[in-house]
């Protein structure tokens, strides 16, 4: 139940400036049309100054103005608190609206998973607090043979293959990693404080979900996954550095196999 301050209509009174002066007019105008009727037939005459009678019909008077005045007073406060309930509802949809932008500006609108935007903002705090001497990994993940459902099966199919994957490859992460997906077949996952060895086991529990076949429309597509890892900070010290590292590792891996990953390598690095 909600309960209501004096402060509540106070604000209400402010906030709505327009209804509140007409209500208030209108009240005024009443108890200044109450006060001359009470003149006009003496109401304010001293009880010991009336007769019996006059008694008895000046406090008929007096009741009827009381309940008169204290029912405009009602009115009053019940419209006023009626905009403070309009207030709060207007308040409750512009935080929930506000809520919902801040989703869609941060999540991918196909899968659920962080954009590029969330994950841009994510791998610049990780690579601040590497400083500290914590080390995390960027996993660059494409998909291979995607197209080829897109092409073949249409866009609406691929789609929904795609949040497949998303979904298989949000099971295969820690939960305090960071799943996106940065456009078309491609994704990336941030793994925070952890070594080289758990990383290359993160990397092949991600392709190992892909071992199985992904059931849409009654048919059964085949994926796998090339991927690349860039180590944070030996593999980068900035967004842009470790992006392109785990791009290069990438495309190595396409090179080895269908489904591959690989680790950075300076060495062979030609980009």
């Amino acid at each position: 139940m909600t309960t209501f301050e004096p402060r509540s209509l106070a604000r209400a009174i402010v906030h709505n400036p327009r209804p509140s002066v007409q209500d208030g007019l209108l009240l005024v105008s009443v108890m200044t049309v109450g006060a001359l009727l009470a003149l006009q037939y003496n109401l304010f005459w001293f009880s010991a100054e009336l007769s019996e009678p006059q008694r008895k019909v000046s406090l008929a008077e007096a009741m009827a103005l009381t309940v008169l005045l204290a029912l405009c007073i009602v009115a009053f406060v019940v419209r006023r608190l009626r905009d403070v309930r309009h207030d709060l509802a207007r308040r409750v949809v512009t935080r929930s609206q506000m809520r919902q932008l801040r989703s869609m500006a941060s999540q991918d609108s196909l899968t659920g998973l962080a954009n590029r935007r969330e994950l841009d903002s994510a791998l610049a705090s990780a690579i601040a607090s590497s400083a500290n001497g914590r080390t995390h990994a960027f996993f660059l993940i494409d998909l291979n043979s995607f197209k080829r459902i897109n092409d073949i099966h249409g866009h609406a199919t691929g789609d929904r293959v795609l949040q497949a994957v998303a979904g298989r490859f949000q099971s295969a992460a820690r939960p305090s990693d960071l799943l996106a997906r940065l456009g078309g077949d491609e994704f990336a996952l941030l793994s925070y404080d952890l070594d080289r060895d758990t990383a290359r086991a993160i990397g092949q529990r991600i392709m190992a979900t892909l071992d199985s076949e992904i059931r849409v429309g009654g048919k059964s597509h085949r994926t796998g996954a090339s991927i690349g890892v860039a180590l944070i900070p030996d593999n980068g010290t900035t967004p842009d550095e470790v992006i392109h590292h785990a791009d290069l590792a990438m495309y190595r891996a396409k090179s080895e196999d269908r489904t591959a990953l690989a680790f950075f390598d300076p060495s062979t690095a030609t980009g």
